[in-house]
């Protein structure tokens, strides 16, 4: 008789135990740019926008995994997970993908990483320094996958000392502004705000609508007041014997309207 024993269970990893990054400006641009990219995207329910979690892109392979700061995928549902198992959702990774480069994943950011992503065919991938201190000469750069391997991207240098790398992945801009990384959207010709900021917005502009609401409410009760008054001083110009005509012409309205009146009062 042969006894089958039980496979063990392949646990694949989903937190490495570190700290989302190593400081506040790093941990600042890493949700920046994953919360302004959640809601550029929040229309299109196939694009799925996440950071600091962890892809698992070979199966039964638990060590074959990395964490970008952040990424986008196209075709993956947007819901929440504890990390991204490749061959589970339809064999998509990511098309685009940052690292927010500091002291401590300078060397992983641009030799480890980018191995694991073009054998993952992530089309771009970026990096940025928001000190400085690491990306030589420009706190930006950009590669995209050709052949196999990473080659940079072209670099503009816009007016008052912006740098702009366009990503055809997500049909955006990244800029540097005075060292700090925005987005930018050509088509609309303006940087996308923040959640934060769209969220400020709206609550102005609601705010902007109920004062817009009251005012047409007063202005409609004043009205319905003024007609109120107009109406009990033709009914008395009418009651003190008054002729319809007369009371017309005494108040400058036309001999249907106080007539309407004088029905209404009988």
């Amino acid at each position: 008789m042969t006894l089958t024993l039980p496979k063990t269970p392949i646990i694949y990893p989903e937190t490495d135990g570190l700290p989302m990054t190593e400081s506040d400006i790093a941990r600042d641009y890493l949700l920046y740019a994953i919360e302004v990219l959640e809601y550029y995207f929040r229309h299109q329910y196939q694009v799925y926008v996440s950071g600091n979690l962890y892809i698992c892109y070979e199966q039964g392979v638990p060590d074959a995994v990395v964490s970008p700061d952040v990424f986008v995928i196209f075709g993956a549902n947007k819901q929440k997970r504890t990390s991204y198992k490749v061959w589970e959702e339809n064999g998509k990774t990511p098309s685009w993908v940052l690292e927010v480069t500091s002291a401590s994943t300078r060397n992983t950011d641009s030799k480890e990483k980018p191995q694991k992503y073009a054998q993952m065919k992530v089309a771009e991938y970026f990096q940025y320094d928001p000190t400085g201190d690491y990306l030589k000469p420009h706190q930006l750069k950009g590669f995209r996958l050709v052949k196999g391997k990473y080659e940079p991207m072209p670099l503009e240098f816009l007016e008052d000392g912006v740098i702009s790398i366009v990503s055809e992945a997500l049909g955006l801009e990244l800029r540097v502004i005075s060292g700090q990384l925005r987005f930018y959207d050509p088509v609309a010709d303006q940087l996308l705000p923040s959640y934060a900021q769209t969220r400020d917005l709206a609550i102005l502009a609601e705010q902007q609508r109920d004062a817009e609401a009251q005012a047409r409410a007063n202005a409609e009760q004043q009205r319905d007041a003024a007609e109120q008054r107009l109406n009990n001083t033709m009914t008395r110009l009418l009651a003190r014997g008054m002729t319809v005509e007369e009371v017309a012409e005494m108040l400058g309205l036309p001999i249907e309207d106080v007539q309407h009146s004088a029905d209404s009062a009988q």
